[in-house]
């Protein structure tokens, strides 16, 4: 019966160090990729601006071919969505809408995971121009996990998670644009 007690304490301590540390870990992340592409800002913001073509170039939106997808709004417009919903647990449900567009430069994002976990994120596409047909596309993501979720940061690579996915988008971003 002691050596029960024991180890019911000791689990019982554990849970407890583990909840304290976690109200001391930070609650956000953010994940920041670019690539450089051999054609002029404008196009390339032309292309990013609409949200449909991520489906030709983002890692997630070909995770799952039969994914089921919902477009709602004028495309390449703030309060465009662009909802997805899965099977594929690694896929899910949710939707992602343009919050923000600033000509030429910026396009910001607002997604809302549903399912398998609820959870809000924003993101951004950023075009610089580094010479005349040579831009600079920034990617960037950034999400929290409340307490005591937040926790798993500890465990999960987030910025390899993420950023392998952001780069991947990416690259087949620039193979899309240099091809054309």
């Amino acid at each position: 019966m002691n050596a029960l007690l024991t180890v019911l304490a000791i689990i019982a301590a554990l849970i407890v160090l583990l909840l304290v540390i976690a109200l001391f870990l930070k609650k956000e992340y953010s994940v920041t990729r670019d690539i450089t592409i051999s054609q002029h800002r404008q196009k390339v913001f032309d292309y990013i601006k609409y949200l449909r073509n991520q489906d030709n170039f983002s890692k997630w939106a070909t995770m799952d071919p039969d994914m089921k997808k919902e477009y709602r709004g004028t495309d390449g417009t703030p309060g465009f969505v662009s909802a997805w919903d899965s099977e594929m647990k690694n896929v899910g449900k949710g939707e992602q809408e343009i919050v923000k567009v600033t000509d030429g430069e910026r396009v910001d994002f607002s997604i809302h995971f549903i399912k398998p976990f609820d959870g809000l994120a924003t993101a951004y596409m950023l075009t610089t121009a580094e010479s005349e047909n040579l831009t600079r596309v920034t990617w960037s993501f950034k999400a929290g996990m409340k307490y005591p979720m937040n926790l798993m940061l500890l465990f999960m690579n987030m910025e390899k998670m993420i950023g392998n996915d952001l780069q991947i988008g990416l690259n087949n971003l620039k193979s899309q644009l240099e091809k054309a």
